[in-house]
């Protein structure tokens, strides 16, 4: 069973989708005529999601008014006034609404139009806390929509994922969703920190690991990256 509980990371700048950014904080910002936030705590919802907490730093007043009406999942809000924490600082910032269960860790810009199965789904049914610290689902880049890297992990058979080496090119980029313990964050620092650093701990571990999403992820990180993302889901691709 997946978890019931999940963290959306709402907080950041958007910097890099200026100048849309600059008056919506980039969580509003539409795709398809919805906001990228509404798209995420859907499939949130459809995964048995009953409760999500939200970050908020960036034009947050936009943001809470925003959830405000949300019914499904329940809304809690976690604010960060003074600084953002990054993604690790603002889970950990979180823990005391989170409870003690698994939550899925979801970036509030991380969308996809789902191939076969439904990956937040598959995710549940693959997560086992005996076997890890973390479960990552990472898309591969040839399928990916305004992708431009080189990719952040190589995925084994077994699920076991591997590091981009320096000047190699690897098939997976991690599309923004994860489900973690909150014991993951033992031990980890105070202040901001990025998630990278909980997964680097449960990789030496041998701890990490890595689910396939099976249609097409988009990365609306550009107003370019958004027109491309718009034009897949009304079709006009050529």
């Amino acid at each position: 069973m997946g978890p019931k509980t999940a963290m959306v990371l709402a907080a950041g700048l958007g910097t890099r989708m200026r100048p849309l950014s600059d008056t919506v904080p980039k969580p509003l910002i539409k795709l398809g005529g919805e906001a990228l936030i509404d798209r995420v705590l859907t499939r949130l919802a459809g995964a048995g999601v009953e409760k999500a907490v939200v970050n908020t730093h960036y034009l947050a007043d936009q943001v809470e008014a925003h959830l405000a009406g949300h019914k499904t999942p329940e809304i809690l809000i976690s604010p960060e006034p003074d600084e953002i924490l990054d993604t690790g600082g603002g889970v950990k910032n979180a823990l005391g609404l989170l409870g003690d269960g698994p939550l899925f860790i979801h970036n509030s810009d991380s969308v996809w139009v789902e191939g076969a199965s439904a990956s937040l789904q598959r995710m549940g049914e693959v997560w086992d806390p005996e076997q890890m610290d973390a479960l990552l689902l990472v898309a591969p880049t040839a399928y990916a929509i305004g992708y431009q890297g080189s990719g952040d992990f190589a995925l084994a058979p077994d699920g076991s994922l591997r590091r981009r080496k320096e000047n190699e090119v690897v098939p997976f980029v991690f599309a923004g969703v994860s489900i973690a313990m909150p014991s993951l964050f033992d031990d980890s620092p105070d202040g901001p920190f990025s998630l990278n650093l909980l997964w680097d701990r449960a990789l030496e571990a041998g701890r990490l690991r890595g689910v396939r999403l099976e249609g097409v992820w988009m990365h609306v990180g550009t107003p370019e990256a958004l027109a491309e993302a718009e034009r897949l889901l009304a079709g006009d691709e050529e």
